[in-house]
């Protein structure tokens, strides 16, 4: 079984910044992709960012284009989302995802695991 673990969630000020990690572990991990979705209270869970490990090719939705990066390590199994400029609309519980997507990353079903959510709240 694979398992996803994020970190790096908190508490912010609008206009400052946090760094999200998400390790996986497991058996044999090759997924494809790594990517970062959200889910703030009351809405559905969206597409925020995602890299495709052999291309390097990564797709962010624009609201976060220009503030937030995605980064991995593909020895380590591991992705980061550096966030920055942080509005207070970013507030959500942010998950990472790993899996086998077709043409687009942005469909979270095409998602196989999925780890347990950090919560990132920014404040006003």
């Amino acid at each position: 079984q694979v398992q996803l673990v994020e970190s790096g969630g908190g508490l912010v000020q609008a206009g400052g910044s946090l760094r999200l990690s998400c390790a996986a572990s497991g058996r044999t991990f090759s997924a494809a992709a790594m990517g970062w979705f959200r889910q703030a209270p009351g809405k559905e869970r969206e597409f925020v960012g995602a890299i495709r490990w052999n291309s390097g090719i990564m797709d962010y939705t624009d609201s976060v284009k220009g503030r937030f990066t995605i980064s991995g390590d593909n020895a380590k199994n591991t992705v980061y989302l550096q966030m920055n400029s942080l509005k207070p609309e970013d507030t959500a519980v942010y998950y990472c995802a790993a899996g086998w997507p077709a043409a687009t990353m942005r469909r979270s079903t095409d998602y196989n695991y999925w780890g347990q959510g950090t919560q990132v709240t920014v404040s006003s």
